[in-house]
């Protein structure tokens, strides 16, 4: 059987440029950011500004009665929404709202019968869990660069599936059970694979290189430079949200959290520490993989 022709990095390039843009990117520092940043901000100011914005209101409202908080009874008010949840709950799930319905415009009609939603929940859990591993790293942002390069580090799978469908189609029939097998495929069936689409694409909308080189590299996290923590920790976070049984639809495998510390991205977080000592890191975190699923279910 002939095999099928990829496409030039020229024509990969244009597809790209004419792909949908994403919105939400270029107003990463909305009024509802700034105002839980502010130490002197009311509860009462961050619920207008919620309630200006009804996909947020549902998803907050939606995510604290959920199963997981476990509440006696149902919460309908944004203020004791907000209590429940905290600030930074709050903020995130204030940048992830855009970012995922861009994501829903950006794929349209392109795989309609995907599990699209398995898609947003892993990027919101590398978001959440990308934070916590940096933390645990000694690595630390004052703003949110350490929860968007995990949150958008599958929109390459995105973009890809929006400007060639037909070759998204094939490699997710390959049942591919590695991101390194993945990836392969997707050069082999499309001529780049979803980090490296990633990366024009959000270098076409002038991010800064502290969000696209971990995007890019996340896969291979000592070329992102100054940036490889970062690129480590979604490495690590993609890896983390899998094993908690937050898939991204498109890999087969398993994998248990313990093969983490096998990461070159865990090395490069780590650096120095013994088996030992990176099983009982990996122990902190324990209860933040098993809290995972339940939080991302009432978010998505």
């Amino acid at each position: 059987m002939a095999q099928n022709p990829i496409h030039t990095d020229e024509e990969i390039a244009l597809k790209i440029e004419g792909a949908p843009r994403l919105p939400s990117l270029r107003s990463i520092g909305t009024a509802l950011s700034e105002l839980v940043y502010a130490e002197n901000s009311f509860t009462s100011q961050i619920a207008e500004v919620i309630r200006r914005d009804p996909s947020l209101t549902s998803r907050l409202l939606k995510l604290v009665n959920s199963v997981f908080f476990g509440l006696s009874q149902r919460v309908n008010n944004i203020e004791e929404a907000i209590f429940y949840l905290g600030l930074r709950q709050i903020r995130e799930l204030a940048l992830a709202t855009p970012i995922i319905e861009d994501f829903e415009r950006l794929h349209g009609s392109a795989m309609k019968n995907a599990p699209w939603q398995n898609l947003w929940r892993h990027s919101i859990g590398s978001g959440i869990l990308c934070r916590e591993i940096l933390s645990n790293a000694g690595v630390t942002f004052e703003d949110d660069t350490d929860y968007i390069v995990g949150l958008i580090h599958g929109v390459g799978k995105i973009v890809t599936a929006s400007i060639f469908p037909t070759g998204f189609g094939r490699v997710l029939a390959s049942g591919a059970k590695t991101e390194a097998e993945l990836m392969e495929i997707e050069r082999r069936e499309i001529g780049w694979d979803h980090a490296r689409v990633a990366g024009y694409y959000l270098e076409r909308h002038h991010l800064g290189p502290e969000i696209v080189l971990p995007v890019r590299w996340y896969c291979d996290p000592a070329q992102a430079g100054i940036h490889a923590k970062s690129a480590a920790a979604v490495q690590v976070a993609d890896h983390l949200v899998r094993a908690a049984g937050v898939d991204s639809f498109d890999l087969s495998g398993t994998v248990e959290a313990e093969s983490v510390i096998l990461l070159p991205g865990w090395s490069l977080l780590f650096e120095g520490k013994s088996e030992e000592e990176s099983l009982e890191i990996l122990a902190g975190m324990r209860p933040s993989l098993e809290r995972l699923p339940g939080v991302l279910k009432g978010m998505i």
